[in-house]
């Protein structure tokens, strides 16, 4: 069993490809975060330049932490709403880092059981065992990455309703007090 040069292209070509994926997938949410990052600033500047204006129009002391207390309840909502975007591209980020490696996971084993298999034929008498020992690795192998996998898919789903909760009860907070 010798490898010949269009199958190193070929590994060499879907090596290749899959970085450019990764990268694009990076460079995408890096984007998104400069996005994010760039509006938060923008619009903190923009709130910052308003209310320095409102407070300097304030009339006497009690306009003026009436108006300070008008302030907090739009600011907390707005780090709530930037705080949630970072989560949600970071999420969707993560999840298509997820999918790219188990597709490379699931072509290497193929792979590789292709290549055991082509290896067992031409191996001698008695090597069996050892072909069936090493399969079965695998498959145990397979198993443990995929049990990772759902106890990583649950604890994303438990940090995602933890997330939800501790934001709508922030809100709650803000809601008390700005009633109070």
């Amino acid at each position: 069993m010798y490898v010949t040069p269009e199958q190193i292209q070929a590994t060499n070509k879907a090596n290749m490809e899959a970085i450019l994926n990764l990268a694009s997938t990076q460079f995408a949410a890096l984007e998104k975060f400069a996005s994010l990052n760039a509006n938060a600033v923008k619009t903190a500047f923009e709130d910052g330049i308003a209310n320095a204006r409102a407070l300097a129009g304030a009339k006497d002391v009690q306009e003026l932490f009436s108006l300070q207390s008008t302030f907090a309840q739009p600011a907390i909502e707005k780090a709530i709403a930037y705080s949630k975007s970072i989560y949600e591209v970071a999420t969707e980020t993560n999840g298509e880092l997820s999918k790219a490696a188990e597709r490379r996971v699931a072509e290497w084993n193929e792979n590789f059981v292709s290549m055991l298999d082509k290896a067992a034929k031409n191996a001698p008498a008695g090597s069996d065992v050892a072909v069936s020992a090493v399969k079965q690795m695998l498959a145990a192998a397979n198993s443990a990455y995929d049990n990772f996998n759902k106890v990583a898919k649950q604890a994303t789903e438990i940090a995602e309703a933890n997330v939800a909760a501790a934001t709508e009860t922030v809100k709650g907070l803000a809601k008390t007090k700005k009633a109070a």
